[in-house]
């Protein structure tokens, strides 16, 4: 590796290899290393201390505080050095002592993460795992392999979600949860063992959803939760409500979509 001494934005003690493609304008902090499968686009700052390595594709626009570790191999007993990845999306916010690892081969051999992401210290996100957009994963918030966050998750701190767990757009998981079943769109979710509490009603109206909008997620809560039906009566239930809200129907058709795909079932 060569130290890029008269690189504008570039601490002299950073450690970057030459094989290592960065936009001009990305700025790197002291004592950081970057490896030579390492990209990284304009805009991007990075924090002093960081370790970015492996098959890293960082976008536009984040920035990454220090002491993060980017980019490592899975900690997957199976994993035996194939060509896997990290991608990391635009105008993310990493914060400190956070771990991104690849993909493994058992999956798609990408760890994905989106775009306008707010990831708080000591976040670990492990091999396979995807991201959506405007999430916001508190403190100590820890992914198992395989695990989905849909757009809008909010994740309170201290909480672990098992690996293969899918969380759907809009959900809040409250502080120190275990999360080990699927939990569907716009619920709110805490505890151990996990609970549902009701719909995410604060998130949501922060985000403009109309009263008919609101009020139709509720029904679908009542579906699921509070009459006592099965999972496929509710399912089918559910579904039959895009008639009654038109304006509603894409909330309808991410939810069914979401309940025929709960491989874990669901937390109920």
């Amino acid at each position: 590796m060569t130290s890029p001494t008269a690189v504008p934005g570039i601490h002299a003690t950073a450690l970057i290899d030459p094989l290592a493609q960065l936009d001009g304008s990305v700025s790197v902090g002291p004592c950081t290393v970057i490896g030579p499968d390492v990209r990284v686009g304009s805009g991007t700052r990075i924090g002093a201390h960081c370790v970015i390595e492996g098959r890293t594709t960082i976008g536009r626009d984040n920035q990454i505080f220090q002491f993060n570790s980017l980019g490592a191999i899975p900690q997957d007993k199976k994993y035996g050095g194939e060509p896997c990845e990290l991608v990391i999306g635009d105008r993310n916010t990493i914060r400190e002592f956070c771990t991104f690892n690849i993909g493994s081969p058992g999956d798609t051999g990408v760890t994905r993460v989106g775009d306008d992401n707010w990831i708080m210290a000591y976040t670990h996100v492990a091999h396979d795992c995807r991201i959506g957009n405007q999430t916001t994963l508190a403190n100590n918030t820890t992914l198992g392999g395989h695990v989905h966050l849909a757009d809008w998750v909010t994740v309170g701190g201290l909480t672990g979600i098992h690996q293969f767990v899918k969380v759907g757009a809009h959900v809040m998981i409250g502080f120190a949860s275990a999360v080990a079943q699927d939990v569907p769109p716009f619920m709110l979710v805490d505890g151990n063992p996990l609970a549902v509490r009701g719909i995410n009603s604060v998130g949501l109206r922060r985000r403009d959803f109309s009263a008919v909008r609101l009020d139709l997620i509720k029904q679908m809560h009542r579906l699921l939760y509070r009459q006592g039906k099965t999972l496929e009566q509710a399912r089918l239930a559910i579904a039959d409500l895009a008639t009654q809200a038109p304006d509603a129907a894409e909330d309808v058709a991410l939810m069914s979509n979401f309940l025929a795909n709960a491989a874990r079932g669901i937390a109920r």
